[in-house]
């Protein structure tokens, strides 16, 4: 069995973000390791909670990238965003849902670079009449991250096909926040 790191964190971060308090015995099971082999690459819960954290912005900073959220109007740029944070709805969820990870100064530094870029597009959008003005853009940018994560654990429990949760979530999201003509 593999013990590269990017299994361990996958693994782990699949287990924590349905059991928050799963202990370190739980998460070497669910990576296939062992509780020494997992302590060996990770010399606590925090280490191994920190790693996450820092793993999990370096994709959703990747896959924001990957939208090319600057090119084209704003309702397809956050289509173009969530189809890329699908994939990685996991790791999106552990930055909401890990208190450890809240007040982490890189972390914060870091999850801030990247909610300042998506919620610009959709004060572009606001801007450009394709979004809803009464609506605040912070909100429609925290409604992009929650969107997704909740998709990914309907994906993960089998109540949504991996196919079909980026359209449902761009849909779901542009259908409340797009702006009606007329």
């Amino acid at each position: 069995m593999s013990t590269d790191r990017e299994t361990v964190l996958r693994e782990a971060t699949a287990l924590l973000i349905r059991r928050p308090a799963a202990a370190m015995d739980d998460i070497a099971r669910a990576a296939g390791i062992s509780r020494a082999t997992l302590h060996r690459m990770y010399a606590g819960r925090d280490a191994l909670v920190r790693a996450i954290g820092a793993r999990a912005l370096e994709q959703v900073s990747a896959a924001v990238d990957a939208a090319r959220i600057e090119d084209g109007p704003a309702d397809e740029a956050l289509r173009r965003v969530v189809d890329e944070l699908m994939p990685i709805a996991e790791f999106l969820g552990i930055l909401y849902g890990e208190n450890a990870l809240c007040e982490v100064p890189e972390i914060d530094a870091a999850w801030q670079r990247i909610d300042n870029r998506v919620n610009a597009v959709v004060r572009q959008g606001q801007a450009d009449g394709v979004l809803r003005l009464d609506l605040p853009a912070a909100w429609i940018t925290e409604a992009v991250f929650s969107l997704a994560v909740g998709a990914g654990w309907a994906v993960r429990d089998g109540r949504l096909a991996r196919r079909e949760a980026p359209r449902g979530v761009a849909e779901l999201l542009l259908g409340g926040v797009g702006r009606t003509r007329g």
